[in-house]
């Protein structure tokens, strides 16, 4: 077997309209209702699929809890412009901008959480790299 990519990823969270609204807000991301109700946020070719905590769907995460997501997102945006949104939007940057290394090599990334306590890195890779 040879994996390529990465599809979705499942979140359990609190409250899935306000996680919902932070990403929108905060990433852009986009707001899809599949399969009869389920949520996800959608972004690129990717999504998150968010499962209400304690009424996760099956099968599930051996230990679902909202808060426990350490992630990354590119952006292409430039990292101070992405800073100063986040900042805008009431967003604490907890760190940023650092160094850190990424799966394409170094990158500048900057970090705050979402409602659940999620810690979001949101890096930009130097120009040519990703």
């Amino acid at each position: 077997m040879e994996v390529d990519r990465f599809d979705h990823v499942v979140f359990a969270v609190r409250d899935v309209d306000r996680t919902c609204a932070f990403f929108a807000r905060v990433l852009g991301m986009e707001k899809i209702t599949f399969d009869g109700g389920r949520v996800a946020l959608g972004f690129g070719r990717h999504k998150i699929n968010l499962h209400q905590a304690g009424r996760e769907y099956q099968p599930r995460a051996a230990q679902a809890l909202p808060g426990t997501q350490d992630l990354c997102f590119i952006t292409r945006v430039p990292l101070a412009e992405a800073m100063a949104h986040a900042r805008a939007c009431g967003v604490g940057v907890e760190l940023g901008p650092v160094r850190k290394s990424g799966a394409l090599g170094e990158m500048q990334s900057f970090y705050f959480r979402d409602p659940d306590g999620n810690l979001v890195e949101v890096s930009n890779y130097p120009e040519g790299t990703a």
